[in-house]
């Protein structure tokens, strides 16, 4: 009787254990997990979803975790992450919001408090889309300490465009009025508001051309 209650104990206390991650099979999406002396076979962790959705994030080394074993037996276990603890503690202190961080420094965050959406500490992105991309805001900054690259065939700008600097490579064309002020317009070499023409005569004749 003492023999069948000791594993009646060992089973139900193995229905739910908490230990650290201690390897991790990328390949086949299984992890081991150490419980004091005791270590897992490979177990299956679990994941929001494993559908026609699927998404990944593996468990990383020293990652605390739950083990769950149907009947608590541990060959039928699986992994569900994952319990914060003193070597990976809270993100953030927020009651709402949603926080992501990554090894590399990156951090996802998004604070209902403020309806602040933030993505920094990558070094690149890339969004493609088969058809269209809309951003709509009252005020967008587009800021890069090098150089901005439009590759399209066409840039169409509805309303009034302010630049400092223009500079046209390639031809083009202008309709309707066009005023300038201040500085100097030339073309070809020609400052087109203050020039002088040689060989001024009177009558129908042309002059010399434009200095």
């Amino acid at each position: 009787m003492n023999i069948l209650i000791a594993g009646l104990k060992r089973l139900l206390a193995n229905i739910i254990r908490i230990g650290i991650v201690s390897d991790v099979d990328l390949a086949n999406g299984l992890c081991r997990v150490k419980m004091g002396n005791l270590e897992t076979d490979w177990l299956n962790w679990l994941t929001l979803r494993a559908g026609r959705v699927r998404f990944w994030s593996a468990p990383s080394l020293g990652e605390q975790v739950m083990v769950i074993s149907i009947g608590g037996e541990l060959t039928t276990g699986f992994v569900l992450p994952a319990v914060f603890s003193d070597a990976n503690p809270a993100p953030s202190q927020s009651a709402d919001a949603i926080v992501i961080t990554f090894p590399d420094g990156a951090r996802f965050e998004y604070e209902p408090e403020t309806s602040h959406l933030a993505v920094t500490g990558i070094a690149t992105a890339v969004i493609e889309a088969g058809e269209s991309i809309h951003a709509t805001a009252p005020n967008i900054t587009c800021t890069a300490s090098v150089k901005i690259t439009l590759d399209t065939p066409e840039v169409e700008c509805t309303n009034n465009l302010t630049t400092d600097t223009l500079n046209v490579k390639s031809g083009g064309q202008m309709s309707g009025d066009i005023r300038h002020s201040g500085g100097q317009f030339s073309s070809n070499g020609v400052i087109v508001d203050n020039h002088s023409h040689g060989g001024v005569e009177r009558g129908g004749a042309d002059t010399t051309g434009t200095k």
